[in-house]
């Protein structure tokens, strides 16, 4: 039936959002084709990034007009926000904490939603 899932970003800013994800996760984008698409595999998921074609660009709309986000599950939240500062998108929000553990907000280049969750257990 299925044989894998993968969660696909498109974005105008094809080098800028690709370099960040390469920055941000550590990780260099396996296929990679410049200025066409980039894929990262992390922790069992795979990310695309992929530039529109122009001719498609205005079915993508806004990402801010989306209501997906990314969470990404982290080992050390302070570290991972440190991170974002560094390559300049740090979080605006604040540190929220619940039962789960705590989290905060963040986005990427192009306004996408990034979830950064660290599990109470750690």
């Amino acid at each position: 039936m299925f044989t894998a899932a993968l969660v696909t970003i498109a974005s105008v800013n094809f080098d800028l959002v690709v370099e960040f994800y390469t920055q941000f996760l550590a990780v260099t984008p396996q296929p990679y084709i410049p200025h066409v698409y980039a894929e990262f595999a992390i922790a069992g998921v795979r990310l695309g990034i992929f530039c529109p074609k122009p001719s498609n660009r205005d079915e993508f709309g806004h990402p801010s007009q989306s209501g997906m986000s990314m969470c990404l599950e982290v080992d050390n939240l302070d570290r991972s926000i440190d991170k974002l500062a560094q390559l300049g998108y740090p979080p605006s929000g604040q540190i929220s904490t619940a039962s789960h553990g705590r989290e905060i907000y963040a986005y990427d280049p192009d306004g996408n939603r990034l979830i950064l969750h660290q599990s109470a257990s750690t």
